[in-house]
């Protein structure tokens, strides 16, 4: 059976969890576990709440947004994306959400392109994707760690560029993309 056929799969059971840390944003455990060749062992796993990733295309061009990330301590150019300290019950309006609160735009429309698991390795969270469309500038409503964003509004193909030449390294917008260009085949 195929992992996307229902089947779990699972070769790992847990035995005990407890968590460490928890914070507004992450929820971070360690699990006791026992492999199926009988060794134990420890997982840690960070818990986040499901976030969103937006491609806002407008004419054959994307806006990106550019800002420090503290982890890699480096400015980064991506997607707009985000989440809200919260469970998402409408990813959608979670997209919008995020659209609005950092960049200031509206769309007239939002399509659902898939989910990506981020980094399934180590933390359990979901990214919704979705591709913006029918773009209206409004307020920006960013929130206070999103001080230093910077818009940019770029052409297709010199995105595309980007994304080659290692000048946008997310994961997330690289995966977004992917799933853009797979249903635009489809769709056309």
């Amino acid at each position: 059976m195929n992992p996307g056929e229902g089947g779990n799969g699972r070769t790992i059971t847990t035995l005990a969890s407890r968590e460490v840390y928890r914070n507004p944003w992450l929820r971070l455990r360690e699990d006791e576990i026992l492999r199926s060749n009988g060794e134990k062992g420890i997982y840690g796993v960070v818990d986040k709440d499901d976030c969103a990733i937006i491609l806002p295309i407008d004419q054959g061009r994307v806006w990106l947004v550019e800002q420090f990330r503290y982890t890699i301590q480096e400015r980064a150019l991506e997607l707009p994306q985000g989440g809200w300290e919260m469970e998402v019950e409408n990813p959608e309006e979670l997209a919008r959400g995020e659209l609005k609160e950092e960049m200031g735009l509206e769309a007239a429309e939002m399509t659902y392109l898939g989910t990506l698991w981020i980094a399934y390795g180590f933390t359990r969270q979901k990214q919704h994707v979705f591709l913006a469309t029918g773009l209206t500038h409004t307020e920006k409503e960013p929130d206070p760690e999103e001080h230093d964003l910077v818009m940019r509004l770029v052409a297709l193909e010199e995105f595309e560029e980007m994304m080659l030449n290692g000048t946008i390294r997310d994961g997330s917008t690289l995966s977004a993309w992917g799933l853009y260009l797979l249903w635009k085949a489809r769709n056309g």
